[in-house]
């Protein structure tokens, strides 16, 4: 199996999924947002406070070209703007994960932590924005991806199970 390469808008729950399938296929995850903040030794956010979002940018093209060269048969979860980077098709399958954005933030308020959950997401800090965000940003996702998975009001097994039917 080839890398799977998990896309969509933050918060929609990418790692989430990335984590369940690591356990059904026992493959490797690696999620480019730890992999930025291991490369900077700070976190993201600290990262757009300190640099903005160009410079963010730049780094997940590093990234995206590292993973490229190097990384193999690994569940792979992106950051929301990760769709950019010039090389997503080389890196592997592309699976967009769906939801509206109402659907997102309904999940990430459901979360035990929710007000971590928002707080650690900078670009969600104006909810118009992010509206704005989302919409521009959701047919491009569709466009990249070799698979869309719907993952509005289903349960992580059900993304999963589909999900893997899907890539077999």
């Amino acid at each position: 199996m080839t890398n799977l390469v998990l896309i969509g808008f933050m918060g929609v729950g990418k790692g989430t999924v990335a984590r369940e399938l690591i356990k059904e296929t026992g493959k490797f995850g690696v999620d480019c947002d730890d992999l930025i903040e291991s490369m900077e030794n700070r976190k993201i956010k600290a990262i757009f406070e300190a640099n903005g979002e160009d410079y963010f940018r730049n780094l997940e093209k590093q990234t995206a070209q590292w993973l490229e060269k190097n990384v193999k048969n690994t569940i792979i979860s992106t950051g929301g703007g990760f769709y950019k980077v010039d090389n997503l098709n080389k890196i592997g399958k592309v699976i967009y994960l769906k939801s509206s954005f109402d659907g997102i933030i309904s999940r990430l308020k459901a979360q035990p932590n929710s007000e971590k959950k928002l707080a650690k997401r900078p670009l969600l800090k104006d909810m118009k924005k992010a509206t704005e965000l989302f919409n521009q940003r959701a047919p491009i996702y569709e466009e990249k991806a070799d698979i869309i998975i719907d993952v509005e009001n289903k349960s992580l097994q059900i993304v999963v199970k589909e999900l893997l039917e899907l890539v077999k």
